[in-house]
């Protein structure tokens, strides 16, 4: 049996590497619309009316107008913007947060899928808080780097051009759009401090969060936590410092939808710092939105990744 899925914004980066992974499967079977008529709500509803899923690579505004636009048909929703992602109505669709989450993706009609930088920040933070090691209320630091293709189709052009920089620091207002979704999903009831970058490279995101250490809070307790958290899941593997070296590389996960987070630190001088790497339109996107995909339908999860 061959499931429907229709890419709404199939022509983005988000939506090009989801169709790229989902085209050779067999137990797929891909919902295609005119390109001319990409934007015309009759043919793109036709298509929702005739799949199992709709996969929404949109912007926050067309996203909510094409939930709209479906909401008397059967198709069920992922959405890759960060229009829903904080919306109760919506199953945030990061599995390994909890069994339950797991199963509620895989009963959802509409599941929201989570942003680059918020998978590798949520991931680090939320076993974090349910084992006691980070308070709800303490401030904290989030630092991160991210591909230019995270930046849309502008930002990708500069850097093909040759015209940008190597590297540059933004969100310094503190108003990011991942910053709401980082707090919900992580437990924090105190904005954490957010320091996104860009790198010039295509994918890969490196996302670090500094802690002081204490009596209770050691590398060895949060190496311990993390690693009973994501016991046995596929994507999120917490690794050994000493494995993965004093260099952390951000294109490191690249091509997979695998998020591999590392503990480094020394308890004698009190400071750590968690790491995660993974592909920005792997796990961070694209392949995210394929697993819950899977989930929904009732497949193995890593079909196709």
């Amino acid at each position: 049996m061959a499931y429907s899925i229709f890419i709404d914004g199939e022509a983005g980066t988000t939506g090009l590497q989801i169709r790229e992974r989902l085209e050779p499967r067999e137990d797929i079977r891909l919902i295609t619309i005119d390109p001319g008529r990409r934007k015309d709500a009759d043919a793109r509803r036709e298509a929702f009316e005739r799949a199992d899923i709709g996969i929404l690579c949109l912007p926050d505004e067309a996203a909510r107008e094409a939930v709209e636009l479906t909401r008397d048909l059967d198709v069920r929703l992922i959405d890759a913007s960060t229009a829903h992602r904080v919306d109760d109505r919506w199953v945030f669709g990061f599995p390994e947060l909890s069994d339950e989450i797991r199963d509620q993706i895989a009963e959802a009609r509409l599941v929201s899928n989570p942003g680059c930088y918020s998978t590798g920040s949520i991931a680090i933070i939320a076993p974090l808080v349910a084992a006691g090691l980070i308070d709800e209320d303490e401030p904290l630091a989030i630092n991160a780097v991210s591909g230019y293709t995270g930046g849309g189709k502008a930002l990708i052009a500069e850097y093909q051009d040759g015209g940008a920089p190597a590297h540059f620091v933004y969100g310094l207002t503190q108003r990011h759009k991942h910053i709401p979704e980082i707090m919900a999903h992580a437990g924090l009831l105190v904005q954490p401090v957010f320091s996104p970058a860009v790198g010039n490279f295509a994918q890969g995101m490196v996302v670090q969060l500094p802690l002081h250490l204490d009596d209770e809070r050691t590398v060895a307790a949060l190496f311990e936590a993390l690693s009973e958290h994501y016991d046995g899941q596929q994507f999120v593997q917490v690794v050994d410092a000493e494995e993965v070296g004093s260099r952390l590389v951000p294109t490191a996960m690249n091509g997979t939808n695998v998020m591999r987070i590392s503990v480094h630190g020394d308890d004698d001088n009190g400071c750590a710092t968690v790491v995660a790497v993974l592909d920005n339109l792997g796990k961070g996107a694209s392949g995210a939105a394929i697993q819950n995909a899977n989930i929904m339908l009732g497949l193995d999860e890593a079909e196709g990744l």
